[in-house]
């Protein structure tokens, strides 16, 4: 790979006191100085005890596979080090990181400090949370923040994955905002991959499962949806996960930002199709998120969704296949809801027994 590179320093053959892994090849030293105190660089300039040093580094926020030689912090044991493990691959997620990752860097420049964030070669990696970082302090678009970022270093390329997570993050206003629709598909898409290798929902996923709306006792929601033959509470609005027709991953696509109005049904919404929604959306499947009361969604990846009181089918769901819906759209993971089986109501019990 060719670097554009803002200082080169040659590492001496046979020098005990430079530090090495087995697979470092990571090219000269490489960074550049995105803004005052914040540099973007490659691993072999964070392995620099000699340039740290020089620069006054501060801080270091590794994203890498694996985390910097323990002697780094040895010989500068003022250094503080965050390390993230992530391979460059497009489905890692990143996103979740770009909170914390936020407060490190600031809290490092807001002390007069001098923080280097790097990944293997830095470009793409840690050229997305230096991106996801100028795009909250400064307030910028994704295109804004990129452009701001290849001025400074010119090559740096996030993957596709990053890029979208990068344009989700400006969709929910530079913060992870946990009732975004997109934000929600897209969690669900990471815990998918996960389960499509280890064939069960693994436990650091778990709180993807909502709770179980006909127990909510504490603030229930006024609009839900019951089976249409016992009544039963099988979904609140929230959980709700609004598509478009033809669609097929709704968090890269679409931007859904409209939200249910008090008492109102999701097919209202799909009546109203006013300027918030955005987006003609369709309601031919309900396509909800993962609750308390589905049997069997965490250790099989795919079946029926029955209700829990009549036994009734009501739909089904599939982590890896997903579900194609009759308008088209395509999503994976799926846990869907038949219409035709339910019925929408505006009056919502506080505690309901179930069988």
């Amino acid at each position: 790979m060719t670097f554009s590179l803002s200082r080169v320093l040659s590492m001496a053959k046979g020098d005990k006191s430079k530090l090495t892994r087995e697979d470092f090849d990571a090219g000269p030293c490489s960074f550049d100085e995105i803004e005052p105190g914040l540099f973007l660089g490659n691993l072999t300039a964070a392995t620099d005890v000699d340039w740290l040093k020089d620069a006054g580094i501060t801080r270091i926020l590794t994203i890498d596979s694996c985390p910097l030689p323990r002697k780094i912090q040895e010989r500068l044991p003022n250094l503080i080090i965050k390390y993230i493990q992530m391979t460059d691959m497009p489905r890692e997620d990143l996103l979740t990181h770009f909170e914390d990752s936020y407060e490190f860097i600031d809290r490092a420049l807001d002390s007069d400090g001098r923080v280097l964030v790097h990944c293997y070669f830095g470009v793409s990696r840690s050229a997305t949370l230096v991106i996801a970082y100028i795009m909250k302090k400064r307030k910028l678009s994704f295109v804004n923040a990129l452009q701001v970022v290849k001025s400074k270093r010119r090559f740096v390329a996030p993957n596709p994955g990053f890029v979208a997570q990068l344009r989700l993050y400006e969709n929910m206003d530079y913060g992870v905002d946990s009732t975004n629709v997109q934000f929600k598909m897209y969690r669900l898409q990471i815990a998918a991959d996960k389960v499509r290798k280890a064939r069960i929902l693994p436990q650091s996923c778990v709180d993807l499962i909502k709770p179980d709306p006909a127990l909510t006792t504490m603030r229930p929601e006024p609009s839900v949806y019951r089976c249409k033959k016992c009544r039963r509470i099988v979904a609140s609005a929230s959980n709700i996960l609004p598509h478009a027709p033809r669609e097929k991953q709704i968090w890269r696509h679409i931007s859904v930002k409209s939200v249910l109005k008090d008492g109102e049904s999701y097919d209202k919404l799909i009546q109203r199709r006013d300027d918030s929604a955005r987006v003609e959306l369709c309601d031919k499947i309900y396509f909800v998120e993962p609750l308390a009361w589905m049997p069997d969604i965490t250790h099989n990846v795919e079946g029926k969704l029955n209700c829990p009181k009549c036994n009734t089918k009501l739909g089904a769901y599939s982590w890896i296949a997903g579900s194609q819906c009759p308008c088209g759209s395509k999503i994976a993971p799926a846990f869907y809801l038949v219409p035709s089986k339910l019925d929408w109501s505006n009056a919502v019990q506080n505690v309901q027994v179930t069988v």
